[in-house]
């Protein structure tokens, strides 16, 4: 199995802070959000990893590869725990770079002559899932059972219109995707079941992206939604509801929050927040 990370975007609603540094290198305490993402893929047995990138994001190259000077002077400093951490993944990293910005549909085709006839994990870094197992470990349980196309989703009870709504029903304990719909009016929407950034394509996906491609004579953004749509008329797209916390990192106030969700689980950082509570509500 490989796996595709869209990191391509420039990340304007961080501006200024993502004019120099990736989105996807922003950090959860010290660690990068795209480290959640590659966590789960190593969990999950993935060692070849496409990320899709552009302009400004040679950061991603550089953290991803090894820092041998580094390394070196935090061993001489006996700080081996530190050098353990900078030491790079076992994964093989390719890294495609996305020239003009044409949606998440165009950069999913570029990666074609690296994926192959592979099915593939797509996950973007804005939405992080901490659960066990991991959720790219339960998309490919899913696949390995079915061979269908499969999608993250969640249930969303406050404002539907922002997300892409998942019309599903339900069939043999899965739930069977018969439509998507963007961003709609609640009571326009088909249920609320939303799709999260993870998803897992069978190997008939590219070829149909490609197929649709070559029929799209816009000038804007290409988007693979209407690929998903034409494999679930054949029934061979599956919703899976994700169990966790989900964390939200797209925009910065949702990225604020779920720095404190998960300052939340962590012993150390739940009492500093207990205690600036304390100080500031007495």
């Amino acid at each position: 199995m490989k796996a595709v990370i869209v990191a391509a975007g420039y990340g304007t609603r961080f501006l200024p802070a993502t004019k120099t540094v990736p989105k996807e290198m922003l950090p959860m305490f010290n660690k990068p959000l795209i480290d959640f993402i590659l966590d789960e893929f190593e969990e999950a047995g993935i060692k070849d990893v496409v990320i899709i990138t552009s302009r400004r994001k040679s950061a991603l190259d550089d953290y991803l590869d090894r820092e041998v000077e580094l390394e070196t002077e935090l061993e001489k400093a006996g700080k081996d725990a530190w050098a353990k951490a900078i030491q790079p993944r076992n994964m093989n990293f390719v890294f495609i770079r996305q020239q003009r910005m044409r949606g998440t549909g165009h950069a999913l085709l570029i990666t074609h002559p690296v994926i192959g006839n592979d099915p593939f994990v797509v996950a973007y870094p804005d939405d992080i899932v901490i659960a066990n197992p991991g959720i790219t470990k339960s998309l490919i349980d899913i696949y390995n059972k079915t061979g269908k196309s499969v999608l993250a989703v969640r249930e969303e009870y406050v404002d539907v219109s922002r997300y892409g709504v998942i019309d599903a029903h339900e069939k043999g304990g899965s739930l069977h995707v018969r439509g998507i719909v963007e961003k709609p009016k609640k009571e326009d929407a088909p249920g609320n079941l939303v799709s999260i950034g993870r998803y897992l394509f069978s190997p008939e996906f590219l070829p149909l992206l490609e197929e649709q491609y070559a029929e799209f004579t816009g000038t804007g953004e290409f988007f693979h939604i209407d690929t998903i749509l034409k494999l679930a008329r054949k029934d061979k797209v599956l919703a899976f509801p994700i169990h966790g916390m989900m964390l939200d990192t797209g925009e910065p106030y949702s990225y604020f929050r779920s720095l404190l969700e998960y300052a939340w689980t962590k012993e150390e950082s739940h009492r500093i927040l207990e205690d600036f509570y304390r100080e500031k509500f007495k």
